[in-house]
């Protein structure tokens, strides 16, 4: 009996074949086999054929690119009946959501770190300005979107610049508790080379302050007894005058817009986004 005579498994061999030059294809081979819909949308979310290349040069960056590419390789809408967002929208609005929130978040911090002092707030708000800047540079740069991308990055300086000056303000607009004070003598200090005059009160239980802010002369009417606005943890001056009387409504106009703007300004993105999907998606030329 004759040896069986042993034969090559080509499928088995082209099967390898298959693989390595899966493993072999570039980033531009990937990205040229994406719908053209699909080039598009990444693009427009900032994950470009550039912004591709530089994620393949690190370490496990094929694989990265090709996890990528995989949400945009169907060529059918990724949505399912049920679903109102499908990957690529998902993608393109979690850049300006995660702005909004950076924004959010820094002004909370600038506005507790008031309790310490304008200056600290706005030492606050300047630092984590940072963390809002390097969100935004995370959003997309296409039609509009470098516009509002910057336009809420200034809405945020504007309000913690406000907010820095006017949080004294806003915290015994907040907590305050308005009593009846006696004017007493005033201090005097010397500041920037000239002779400075600080009103001061006597509360109720006896103790002197300096008012929060010298918005009157005082040196005439000590023994006046007058309304103030009372910090009941002693942490701010005593603020002559009523509740309403407290504040700028110029500064409050100021940060009433910059806050409309903060968060109109990403809502206004992600919405032109979605438009212009949908007139790529129709066929109508962006």
């Amino acid at each position: 009996m004759d040896d069986p005579v042993w034969t090559p498994d080509h499928s088995s061999q082209e099967s390898k074949d298959h693989v390595a030059s899966d493993d072999e294809r570039t980033v531009e081979d990937l990205f040229a086999e994406l719908p053209e819909d699909a080039q598009r949308t990444l693009e427009e979310i900032g994950m470009g054929l550039p912004e591709l290349r530089r994620t393949a040069a690190g370490e496990g960056g094929m694989r990265k690119v090709r996890g990528i590419l995989s949400e945009f390789s169907a060529k059918d809408d990724p949505r399912r009946p049920g679903e109102d967002e499908g990957p690529a929208q998902r993608i393109a609005v979690w850049p300006w959501l995660r702005l909004l929130l950076a924004a959010v978040a820094g002004f909370l911090v600038t506005e507790l770190a008031g309790l310490l002092g304008g200056a600290v707030s706005l030492l606050a708000g300047v630092l984590c300005g940072i963390g809002v800047v390097l969100a935004a540079l995370g959003t997309r740069e296409s039609r509009g979107g470098l516009a509002l991308r910057w336009l809420t990055v200034a809405a945020y300086y504007v309000l913690i610049l406000v907010a820095a000056h006017t949080s004294q303000d806003w915290y015994l607009q907040l907590r305050g508790v308005e009593q009846t004070v006696t004017i007493t003598a005033p201090s005097h200090q010397w500041a920037h080379g000239a002779r400075q005059t600080y009103c001061r009160v006597r509360l109720p239980d006896g103790s002197v302050h300096k008012v929060l802010r010298n918005r009157e002369d005082c040196a005439d009417r000590a023994g006046d007894r007058t309304t103030a606005v009372i910090d009941p943890s002693g942490r701010y001056g005593p603020f002559i005058g009523s509740k309403s009387d407290i504040g700028d409504t110029v500064e409050t106009a100021v940060a009433l817009g910059a806050a409309a703007v903060l968060v109109l300004a990403p809502a206004s993105a992600v919405a032109l986004g979605r438009i212009r999907r949908s007139r790529q998606k129709d066929g109508v030329a962006s």
